[in-house]
């Protein structure tokens, strides 16, 4: 099983070139960054996970730029968005960031996505809440013909534009691994129809064990005529537990990352120490 450290990366945090650093010494997969653009005051929708925003969340960075820092400072760590509110972006614009950031770290991108709960601060940006599913479908599709095509052109309800040219391309082909963040059933639905494993999530609102919910996500995709076993399945937010990630590896899950606090290194650097002992008990 592959480990992975997730940071919302503040000018408060732990760097992330230093934190790539680290993680890739201790043998960790890969370093997740999250985005958002910015938080409005107003709340016309509440936290996902149920408690007061935290002040994290008013304060990272951009994570094209973080994640091509920590890129820069390592060679076989991988990076990944987690996740890239794609409801919310501009296709084209974010396909070449997507491809360059491919090209510049050497095929090491991870595209993680997801659809948002903000409904002020995806309103902000133009993106209705109550087609913001539809609108993310349409920006991937797109941009897989972005990244794919010498001319590529799409025509939706939400993304269009005629035949133009666009580089560069991925270095990952056909592009990097698309995988969807969210809550089940939904956020799987989209997985399956879309992307190349799912990236689930517990809330307060659909509490059911997520062991429970990998076998369901499994059938949903062989009904769906998808190879079950060819979805990456990345689960993050998980805590210090070597007996759950072992249940997960058995279940198949491919990847379990933690949530770490946007602290400085005398902090985090205990933690990481402590889930070493973790991933060797999990892959001895």
């Amino acid at each position: 099983m592959k480990f992975g450290a997730s940071m919302f990366f503040t000018d408060y945090s732990m760097g992330p070139a230093e934190l790539a650093v680290a993680l890739e010494e201790r043998g960790f997969d890969i370093v997740w960054a999250p985005e958002h653009s910015h938080i409005p005051t107003s709340r016309k929708s509440s936290f996902i996970l149920g408690s007061e925003l935290p002040k994290r969340y008013y304060d990272v960075m951009d994570p094209f730029v973080t994640l091509t820092a920590a890129a820069m400072a390592t060679r076989t760590l991988k990076v990944g968005t987690g996740v890239c509110l794609v409801a919310q972006r501009d296709p084209i614009q974010t396909a070449k960031l997507v491809a360059s950031i491919d090209q510049v770290s050497g095929g090491r991108f991870v595209f993680g996505v997801g659809n948002g709960w903000n409904e002020d601060e995806m309103a902000n940006h133009g993106t209705a809440f109550a087609t913001r599913h539809k609108r993310a479908r349409e920006n991937i599709e797109a941009m897989k013909e972005i990244w794919t095509k010498s001319k590529a052109e799409y025509h939706g309800e939400f993304v269009n534009f005629e035949p133009m040219m666009a580089w560069p391309k991925p270095v990952q082909k056909p592009y990097p691994p698309i995988l969807v963040g969210g809550a089940f059933p939904y956020s799987a639905r989209r997985a399956i129809r879309y992307g190349d494993g799912w990236m689930p999530q517990v809330t307060e609102r659909n509490p059911t064990p997520l062991i429970e919910l990998i076998p369901k996500f499994r059938q949903m995709c062989a009904e769906a005529n998808r190879d079950p076993d060819k979805m990456d399945i990345s689960i993050g937010g998980q805590s210090l537990d070597a007996d759950l990630a072992k249940r997960y590896r058995d279940a198949g899950v491919n990847r379990v990352s933690t949530s770490l606090p946007s602290e400085k290194a005398d902090t985090i650097l205990p933690i990481l120490d402590e889930w070493v002992a973790v991933m060797r008990a999990v892959n001895s």
